[in-house]
């Protein structure tokens, strides 16, 4: 009998698995409950709330104060927020920032702050005293004028590098339109904002907002919650309490129909497409985890509808994707894409399709069941962390969330059904009440949009402006020849001109929070050199030297082709124009008058004996070559535009240079402005090397 016994058990395992079926996915079990532990909490005499999640599997702590808000208007002030929070980090009463600095550094620690947020951390040895000099930030800022300018100016270098920023450009119109005036999340930064900015602004700031008892501390990590406490009284227990502020703005909604927002950028070769409009949807409501889960098949990452379609399906972008954003003022539904211009009309049309077919067509319960998993196995990686707990208890407290939501989250996600999600798909994604704000070359993307609904222009900061006006036909009397000869004659007298014979230009131009330097020097017609520099280091030396064309980037000698040797050639001639009348074998189109900088220009369309391809635009009532716009090959990124701009005319020596020129390259503007201009200061040729 024992061995009978010992033979049906062995056979248990085959007859198992004789009966799995194979062919069929095996429906998904009862979601686990789940534990998530839960922070102590305390709450100081003065109101601060206080949270704290142990963890001692490595001997390290942090810190993070918190201020209860969402953001404030700032009106003609924007930016105010954005300057406190870096000129708090910038001293204290006790020591300057040069000295708080080393304090940290020596302890290995760092102290970071924000507008509504500062932090610490540090190995836990030494958390006593960088928490201490956190404390000492936050309750004792120096808030000094002159660190105060030397954030504006940073800000304001951003700000310039932002208005080419097709996202940042984006951002502004979309926020503009969603929100609004006299919401926080309307509010555009611009340089007159920021100069607005005054250093009482920002103490009356802190002193209306930063009060402990709007505000939240989570320590994370090697740290008992005793400690915690001494450390919370000790650092924040004198901190006094204030009257605690709390705005209501007006509901933004969604538009009365869809329309069109173009921000006319003649430099983009893709045009950057953001479709949004704004929702009522707060946190921990019954329709966030819904939400999170048709999203998630919709537009969520690589394997949603979106991007299977945009990118997969027709090539149109390398990514296409949406978000359903919950936000205690005002939620709101989005998709988007950076797409070829030529593909902006059919782009739009394929998410719209993506929409509507979320909306009225029936969801498959396998693409229900796959996002939930995802979103279940997503959940349960982050609780590996343990700072994932404490944003749990911050997120049920500011939000107003039930207790257990998270402790639920993964029952709730398994509950939901696919009438649910079409159910949210219904209420959220309002394809007939959408912004589509588009951030493109118009002459190339505009046609046809109208079907969309109606098509209105906007400058990068969301105001709105005319239409951009197609190009106008010219004069028949007017010709290349006859534009050629009038930007000449506005250079200078042919003897004034024929009397330059060196020149030497020394500029600088702001890139990306540092300084480009920018040398050029000229002995006429034949002989040349520049140089940009970043910091010392030489990053592009462009030379022409007794018939020798030398090209270097980035260290890297290149061997110049003939359209190059031709480019450096007129360079070396410096007056261009003058260089162009003198080449033989060039073809020339005049195409008509086109806005530059709100003042007519005639338009000539240029293809040189060496093959090389530009278009010139001089302004029509001076004569001045006022911008020069080429295609260059740019490898991965494919053909891009870049735009010269030619500004800041002034008279040296009786010829008229420009002081300020303007590199539009798409992705990057760069903003010469020369302010060191010599002519004829007996420049001599073993001065180029």
């Amino acid at each position: 009998m024992k061995t009978i016994s010992i033979y049906i058990l062995a056979l248990l395992p085959l007859i198992g698995m004789a009966q799995v079926n194979r062919t069929q996915a095996p429906k998904p079990g009862v979601a686990p409950t789940i534990k998530i532990g839960t922070p102590a909490t305390f709450i100081l005499p003065n109101g601060l709330k206080v949270f704290v999640v142990e963890n001692n599997k490595l001997p390290r702590v942090s810190a993070s104060l918190t201020i209860d808000i969402d953001g404030i208007v700032e009106g003609d002030k924007t930016g105010l927020t954005s300057l406190a929070g870096s000129l708090m980090r910038r001293g204290t009463t006790t020591m300057d920032k040069v000295k708080l600095d080393e304090e940290i550094d020596f302890l290995g620690g760092s102290v970071n702050t924000s507008a509504f947020n500062a932090s610490a951390f540090s190995l836990k040895n030494n958390f006593t005293k960088v928490f201490s000099l956190m404390s000492n930030v936050v309750l004792n800022p120096s808030l000094p004028a002159a660190e105060l300018e030397k954030i504006r100016k940073k800000e304001l270098s951003n700000l310039k590098q932002g208005e080419d920023d097709p996202n940042e450009i984006s951002d502004n119109v979309s926020n503009h339109l969603v929100y609004g005036n006299g919401h926080p999340y309307g509010d555009i930064e611009t340089e007159e904002t920021v100069n607005n900015i005054k250093l009482e602004d920002i103490k009356s700031f802190f002193k209306t907002y930063w009060i402990p008892n709007n505000a939240y501390l989570v320590f994370v990590g090697n740290i008992t919650t005793l400690e915690a406490k001494k450390l919370a009284t000790t650092y924040f227990g004198s901190w006094k309490k204030g009257v605690v502020t709390k705005p209501v703005y007006k509901t933004p909604q969604p538009p009365a129909k869809t329309y069109i927002a173009i921000v006319d950028r003649p430099a983009s070769v893709q045009s950057l497409i953001s479709m949004v409009t704004p929702i009522q949807l707060r946190p921990g409501t019954p329709d966030a985890i819904p939400g999170s889960v048709m999203n998630n098949i919709l537009g969520g990452g690589s394997s949603g509808r979106l991007f299977q379609n945009l990118r997969e399906k027709h090539g149109f972008t390398y990514g296409a994707y949406s978000q359903l954003k919950a936000d205690r003022l005002i939620g709101a539904f989005s998709g988007g894409a950076s797409v070829r211009n030529e593909k902006t009309d059919s782009a739009i049309a394929e998410f719209l399709s993506e929409f509507n077919m979320m909306r009225d067509k029936p969801i498959a319960d396998s693409d229900v069941v796959n996002s939930k998993n995802f979103l279940s196995g997503t959940f349960a990686r982050s609780l590996e962390n343990p700072a994932t707990i404490a944003r749990f208890a911050l997120d049920i407290s500011r939000n107003k969330m039930p207790s257990d939501y998270y402790q639920n989250y993964l029952k709730n996600l398994g509950s939901v059904s696919t009438q649910n999600v079409h159910d949210v798909a219904s209420k959220y994604v309002l394809t007939n009440q959408m912004y589509i704000v588009i951030v493109g070359n118009a002459k190339e993307i505009a046609a046809g949009l109208e079907k969309y609904g109606e098509v209105k222009y906007y400058d990068v900061h969301g105001k709105e402006v005319a239409a951009p006006v197609p190009a106008r036909s010219v004069d028949a009397g007017v010709t290349a020849v006859s534009i050629l000869k009038k930007a000449v004659a506005a250079i200078g007298a042919p003897a004034a001109i024929a009397a330059i014979k060196d020149v030497i230009l020394n500029g600088e131009a702001p890139l990306m929070g540092r300084t480009l330097e920018v040398s050029q020097k000229n002995i006429l017609p034949n002989i040349f050199v520049s140089e940009l520099l970043m910091g010392g280091m030489a990053m592009q030396k462009q030379m022409l030297k007794e018939g020798k064309y030398t090209m270097i980037e980035r260290g890297q000698e290149q061997q110049p082709d003939a359209e190059e040797k031709e480019e450096l050639d007129e360079k070396a001639a410096f007056f261009d124009d003058v260089f162009l009348m003198s080449q033989k074998g060039n073809d020339y189109t005049v195409t008509g008058i086109e806005k530059v900088d709100d003042k007519d220009a005639y338009v000539m369309q240029v293809k040189t004996a060496a093959g090389r391809e530009f278009t010139n635009y001089y302004d029509v009532e001076t004569g001045l070559k006022v911008k020069s716009s080429k295609m260059e090959d740019a490898g991965a990124a494919g053909k891009i535009t870049i735009q010269t701009y030619l500004k800041g005319y002034k008279t040296f020596n009786g010829v008229q240079i420009p002081t300020n020129v303007i590199v539009d390259q798409g992705q990057f503007k760069i903003d010469i402005n020369f302010k060191d201009i010599k002519v004829n200061s007996g420049l001599k040729a073993d001065d180029i090397k």
